[in-house]
């Protein structure tokens, strides 16, 4: 015996009904009945899910069989409800529109009980079984959501470990600190999260990329990266080097933080009036993680001492950014910083 399912009868001859309810009733179904469309679509929409199947006349006063499936079939909660149409007119135009409408099945009037036993029992287990499959699928789908996002988890913190990794040899191979490398992608991360086109994915990105921005160091000669005078012509050219260097190193990756360092590495020295380096890129076309980090490189720098020089008063350094806004630096990150002065002055205070 089914476990009570429930079927809509729908016919304007309620001694069809009856009849139909007769031979059925021996499976166990639950029954509801309707004497015209309008009923039958009111019950429908009354409760969604509660009908296995629908038994529909077609030649009924009002709207007909053919208007209402066609009108449950449109609703997202009644559209897979299968139908079978009941029916005394048997030529192939009547049966075809029936079946385009969404019908999965007809029986001819009058019923003969061991057709419209099977003919109902064969529709309502494959609904039953359609219904079973797509919530297996459903819990299908979350289960490899939770698998994927799991994955991505684990490479994402497999990448910062390897940032990590590489931030080490930049402070082992040049005069960054651990300290500067961390100051410079926390004021990063602020800017972004201080920008309003930017998201909290932009100011995490920012977070864990920005300390690959001078990864392209570990490739310059130690006597050039060293060197606590001013550099020669031929020094300097070699020391520009270390941007496109860098995004050589971390161009190839196609995860979210590796490609954004890339971007970072490649672009930190470009200036806003493409005087910069290594490709004088200018305003909106250098990327806006590049700006936010030639800031935050050059805040930090210009404050913190370096083996060829002193370090800035605060002050001065916030002055000789301004100075320098919508020629060296983006404007609005210049105007963004100034707005929230004593955040940046926090970070920088960090020794």
């Amino acid at each position: 015996m089914l476990d009570k399912k429930h079927i809509l009868i729908v016919d304007d001859v309620e001694d069809n009904i009856q009849l139909a309810m007769n031979i059925l009733k021996e499976d166990g179904y639950q029954f509801s009945f309707a004497t015209n469309g309008e009923q039958a679509l009111s019950l429908v929409q009354q409760s969604p899910g509660k009908f296995d199947l629908i038994l529909l006349d077609i030649m009924m006063p009002g709207i007909d069989g053919y208007e209402v499936c066609k009108i449950i079939k449109s609703k997202p909660n009644s559209g897979e409800i299968p139908i079978i149409f009941l029916t005394a007119k048997t030529d192939l135009d009547a049966l075809n529109k029936g079946f385009a409408l969404g019908a999965v099945d007809y029986i001819t009037k009058p019923f003969h009980a061991d057709e419209l036993l099977a003919r109902v029992r064969t529709h309502v287990k494959l609904y039953a079984a359609q219904q079973l499959l797509e919530y297996h699928n459903i819990v299908l789908e979350y289960k490899v959501e939770r698998v994927h996002k799991r994955l991505l988890s684990e490479l994402e913190q497999t990448q910062k470990e390897m940032i990590e990794l590489l931030t080490e040899l930049v402070e082992v191979n040049s005069d960054e600190t651990g300290k500067h490398i961390r100051r410079v992608s926390e004021i990063s991360s602020l800017l972004a999260q201080l920008h309003p086109t930017l998201t909290d994915e932009d100011a995490d990105t920012l977070m864990h990329a920005s300390p690959m921005h001078d990864i392209g160091k570990i490739t310059i000669a130690h006597e050039v990266l060293h060197k606590p005078g001013r550099y020669t012509e031929e020094e300097f050219c070699a020391m520009k080097e270390h941007t496109t260097n860098g995004y050589n190193l971390l161009r190839h990756s196609k995860r979210r933080i590796m490609i954004a360092a890339a971007v970072i590495a490649h672009e930190h020295h470009e200036k806003w009036n493409g005087k910069g380096y290594p490709r004088q890129l200018s305003g909106s076309d250098i990327h806006i993680y590049g700006r936010i980090v030639a800031l935050a490189d050059v805040l930090d720098a210009l404050t913190h001492e370096r083996c060829y020089k002193k370090a800035w008063d605060v002050d001065e350094a916030i002055a000789y950014i301004v100075d320098r806004r919508a020629s060296q630096f983006d404007p609005e990150l210049v105007d963004l910083m100034m707005a929230h002065i004593d955040q940046f002055k926090a970070i920088i205070e960090i020794r």
